[in-house]
């Protein structure tokens, strides 16, 4: 139920993001310029030059994206933990249960971001920064789980997964933040 959710607002995100109309023109120097005020410039600057809508978006169609980056990430999170915790090989009940609370704080940071997509949307930008913050923790959540159970070791798969989900947050929160700016 929660991932057809997910796959219901990700073919939103992307209805929204396809009507061009919703953006006022912008260009290769909006990008950097909206990038400059985030903590990962290259990783800001790469993600919006590979979204072919991010040409003709304005910062909030770049927020848009980014966000839309981040829910990919989370929801690819999810499908690789599920798979993780389905795979015949993991037979450890305790790693099961981490891996299925790790899944479930995953999925909430789908949701979140989903809820900041509307936020954006409906321009409740400090909701937007909220949701996508509380998206931003809840791998924090997971992480801690394996260092309570120090017979468990933190997947490096899960660690770079929650990484890039902190680092992507970081970014949308970064362009949200600055549309005062604009």
């Amino acid at each position: 139920m929660a991932s057809s959710k997910i796959l219901y607002h990700l073919l939103l995100l992307f209805f929204v993001l396809g009507d061009t109309r919703l953006y006022v023109n912008g260009d290769t120097k909006l990008m950097k310029k909206t990038c400059r005020h985030t903590k990962y410039y290259d990783l800001c600057f790469s993600s919006l030059k590979s979204d072919p809508t991010s040409s003709n978006a304005d910062p909030r169609g770049l927020a848009m994206i980014m966000v839309g980056v981040a829910m990919a990430n989370a929801t690819s999170t999810s499908s690789y933990l599920s798979s993780q915790l389905h795979n015949p090989a993991t037979n450890d009940t305790t790693f099961k249960r981490v891996l299925k609370e790790c899944l479930d704080k995953y999925t909430y940071a789908g949701e979140s971001l989903q809820a900041s997509v509307q936020d954006l949307a409906d321009q409740v930008y400090d909701y937007a920064y909220m949701h996508v913050s509380a998206a931003k923790d809840y791998p924090n959540v997971c992480h801690n789980l394996f260092k309570q159970n120090p017979a468990l070791v933190y997947p490096p798969e899960l660690a770079r997964r929650e990484n890039a989900l902190k680092h992507i947050c970081d970014v949308a929160m970064g362009i949200i933040d600055d549309f005062n700016w604009y």
